[in-house]
């Protein structure tokens, strides 16, 4: 199956186009990326951190941006002069690269940092109180006794 048929959906759903159009390009074989490698992992409740392994990229060589809940890591190595070596096995990879992540309504970069060739991207989801459920009390009526109606009578 490389394509499913949402439509029936946006008649009883608003809002979730975003989310059907993810669905829809997660089908797509032609978007399977293997380079860099990476790791998504949970630290916490409302923390997340994304690992990748760039080795031989530096940080100079490497951007990331956020824009409409896509965050885009790219790298890019600079040119480097000509060795007069001779490669036998190159199988340390040089090449340019660009990796996007789909990110979750109030999901934002906290911080990003390189160490020992892996990059770490950590992620906050940061929901603002007024989206937070929150909980309602119930008052209970005070019992009162009930009002005789008194009649005058002249």
């Amino acid at each position: 199956m490389r394509h499913v048929d949402f439509s029936p959906l946006y008649r009883s759903t608003v809002g979730f186009d975003r989310l059907f159009t993810m669905l829809d390009s997660l089908a797509q074989p032609d978007q399977a990326q293997t380079y860099p490698p990476y790791n998504i992992e949970r630290t916490g409740e409302n923390t997340y951190r994304i690992t990748m392994a760039v080795a031989g990229f530096d940080e100079k060589e490497l951007s990331i941006e956020t824009h409409a809940h896509v965050l885009q890591v790219k790298g890019e190595k600079s040119a480097e002069p000509t060795e007069a070596s001779e490669y036998l096995y190159r199988g340390i990879a040089k090449r340019a690269f660009e990796r996007r992540f789909q990110l979750a309504d109030h999901v934002e970069v906290q911080a990003a940092s390189l160490k020992n060739g892996l990059l770490h991207i950590d992620l906050l989801r940061n929901i603002p109180e007024a989206m937070k459920p929150r909980r309602i009390s119930i008052a209970a009526e005070p019992v009162e006794t009930p009002k005789a109606i008194e009649a005058h009578i002249n």
